[in-house]
């Protein structure tokens, strides 16, 4: 069996410590503390002091749900992020960030035949990039049918837009579940959810054999038959702040936002084609 990366097991620990309910007086000061240096935003959530550890804190579910368009033409935010770079897939290549550019086949892996990958080929990409203050869970941006999910285990290096810009092939590197994804007008593309240091785990709601930031040295893939999601279905979260890239189909979104603009979970940000 391969030996651990040094970031799974700083990201494991971290976890260990977040997921430990304190008693009540310390926990509200550890909850306070992290609110005020990352400089949360709860005005849609419950108040920090109600969360009984930190991990509940980072995983927090909106008070009243976010309404969002229902034209199925209107393709919509997964979640908070900031867009940290997006743009067409050229000869394979994305960019993670300006000036570092990786293979979208490589990314999303040797689970997913030549033909899956082959999808994406002169297709767009959207990279949105959660900061430990941004809500953490992760929704479905359009009606849709999941076709496969692979867990691919990999390294915790920090997602953040200095780590974007020194090390190459991050998003390759780092630990991430791939989950191709057939909207109802037929056209494919992939979520990948991409791991960062101190997300222990990466929840997927729809399937609980996936436990990142565990034992498992190899990936592991996962086909579905009928699996139908909806618009805006909360379907898991980071354990902390992290990254979803988007790889979409030739000529299946023309997106209405920017690299560097920062969109909200329920927000149109693209058109389906």
């Amino acid at each position: 069996m391969n030996k651990r990366h040094i970031t799974s097991l700083i990201s494991q620990n971290f976890g260990k410590f977040a997921s430990k309910e304190f008693p009540l007086w310390f926990q509200k000061i550890v909850n306070k503390s992290y609110v005020g240096l990352m400089g949360l935003d709860m005005s849609d959530f419950h108040d920090a002091s109600t969360y009984k550890s930190l991990n509940a804190l980072f995983t927090r579910h909106l008070r009243e749900k976010r309404a969002f368009s229902l034209d199925a033409d209107d393709f919509i935010s997964p979640c908070d992020a900031l867009i940290s770079e997006q743009g067409s897939i050229s000869d394979d290549y994305a960019l993670q960030i300006k000036g570092m550019r990786y293979k979208a086949s490589e990314l999303i892996g040797s689970e997913f035949s030549d033909a899956q990958k082959a999808i994406v080929d002169n297709g767009t990409f959207m990279n949105f990039y959660l900061s430990p203050k941004d809500y953490h869970r992760y929704h479905i941006p359009t009606n849709l049918k999941v076709l496969k999910a692979v867990h691919i285990p990999g390294k915790f290096y920090p997602v953040n837009m200095p780590s974007l810009k020194k090390r190459l092939n991050l998003f390759i590197e780092n630990e991430r579940v791939v989950i191709l994804c057939e909207a109802t007008n037929g056209k494919r593309f992939y979520m990948v959810l991409v791991s960062a240091l101190n997300v222990g785990v990466m929840k997927v709601s729809f399937e609980k054999k996936i436990q990142t930031n565990a034992v498992a040295t190899t990936s592991q893939a996962y086909t579905f038959e009928n699996l139908h999601l909806n618009k805006g279905d909360d379907f898991g979260c980071f354990e902390m702040g992290s990254t979803i890239v988007i790889l979409a189909q030739k000529d299946m979104l023309e997106s209405s936002v920017s690299a560097g603009d920062n969109v909200k979970f329920a927000q149109t940000i693209a058109k389906i084609s």
